[in-house]
């Protein structure tokens, strides 16, 4: 296909999509943030803006190479070590985002002698390092712990990576992590667990949702942990948490680290700074959770269909690509930034509602009262 012929079929496709209103464009938000991953509103917190610009005089403003070539700095191994202490893992690795820790792990630790078993609703990045591995890919029906032990038990290879979320990105709801471990151990499973959404949310100062119900003793059992600080951190960039030989292994075998322009050592700076933060920050973790399940009773009243949401995560149901277009847009014409998610990032059209440290009650209802009925 020449070039031309490749925007003419682009053109096309562009046309469906805005026929089916699955059209997406860039905007800069505007309003109160109802959208964000910023849970603890810590992307404006004076302390960690202070601590980031005093690690640009530090380490300048980018890092120049890989962390194997000239990127590497002493930041990382601070932040690193602080991470693996808050957490309760033996060692942890930081990497650039989230994608690229999901892409890069379960592709470099995964092969065609594997099979993964991953939850129907994980997100894209796990499912893209799933396929990019080669591995037999077989999907568990969502948190349903019945149809992943028939499936382990049918499955005929030696190699077995089970992974799922553990606080689901556009659900809200929560991984049977004890379950999960115990299905890795009877099969002899590897586990990975994406605790993106639970990383400074849940937890003992924030530890994460796997610390809060597997604790110190248990944690390092779970092989590998993918975390982020682009979320509750305030910052950018992720972290695996893991063994001491497992954050070897991924140095030396790590496609997306090893060929990738380390993180800005400044952000490395001020992860330790975050982690300070949040580890005080019970009150408002509380305060996330109960305005949470507020949210939901009210979208009950109003009789939105139910979901399963338990955390700072409530989506709003609808029944058309347009009907949620439409209702995001009345919002934001009214203050409240709130975005429309649509196929194919989930099968049910949705508002992916984030409660924050500073959404007030006053937020949600008017929230509540721009929701229209049906």
């Amino acid at each position: 296909m020449n070039p031309s012929n490749f925007f003419q079929k682009a053109s096309t496709i562009l046309e469906s999509l805005k026929k089916d209103f699955l059209f997406r464009i860039l905007e800069i938000p505007s309003g109160i943030d109802l959208s964000s991953n910023d849970y603890l509103s810590l992307t404006k917190h004076p302390k960690l803006i202070a601590s980031v610009k005093e690690g640009l005089d530090l380490y300048g403003a980018g890092s120049g190479a890989s962390r194997l070539v000239s990127g590497h700095r002493d930041s990382f191994d601070t932040a690193e070590k602080a991470c693996s202490e808050w957490t309760g893992t033996e060692s942890a690795l930081m990497v650039a985002n989230g994608y690229a820790a999901n892409l890069g792990l379960i592709s470099c630790i995964a092969n065609a002698k594997t099979e993964i078993f991953t939850d129907r609703l994980n997100h894209a990045s796990i499912l893209d390092g799933v396929r990019l591995s080669g591995a037999e890919k077989t999907y568990y029906k969502h948190v349903n712990l019945n149809h992943l032990e028939e499936l382990l038990q049918k499955s005929k290879k030696r190699e077995k990576i089970i992974v799922s979320e553990t606080v689901f990105s556009m659900d809200g709801d929560f991984a049977p992590i004890e379950d999960l471990l115990y299905l890795k151990k009877r099969y002899e499973a590897t586990l990975i667990l994406d605790d993106a959404h639970g990383i400074g949310v849940f937890g003992d100062q924030g530890s994460g949702k796997i610390f809060e119900v597997l604790g110190k003793d248990k944690i390092r059992e779970v092989d590998f942990i993918t975390y982020t600080s682009g979320k509750a951190l305030g910052l950018e960039g992720a972290w695996i948490g893991t063994s001491k030989i497992g954050r070897e292994f991924l140095i030396n075998k790590m496609r997306t680290f090893i060929y990738s322009t380390a993180p800005l050592p400044a952000v490395a700076h001020a992860v330790p700074t975050s982690i300070s933060l949040l580890k005080t920050m019970e009150n408002e973790r509380k305060d996330i959770l109960k305005k949470s399940e507020q949210l939901r009773k009210r979208l009950d009243l109003k009789k939105y269909p139910k979901s399963n949401s338990q955390s700072q995560i409530v989506p709003v149901l609808f029944p058309s690509e347009k009907s949620v277009l439409d209702a995001a847009q009345l919002c934001r014409n009214n203050g409240l930034y709130v975005k429309a998610i649509r196929p194919p990032t989930v099968t049910v059209p949705r508002l992916r509602i984030s409660i924050h440290s500073d959404t007030t009650e006053s937020t949600l209802e008017k929230l509540i009262s721009l929701l229209p009925e049906f």
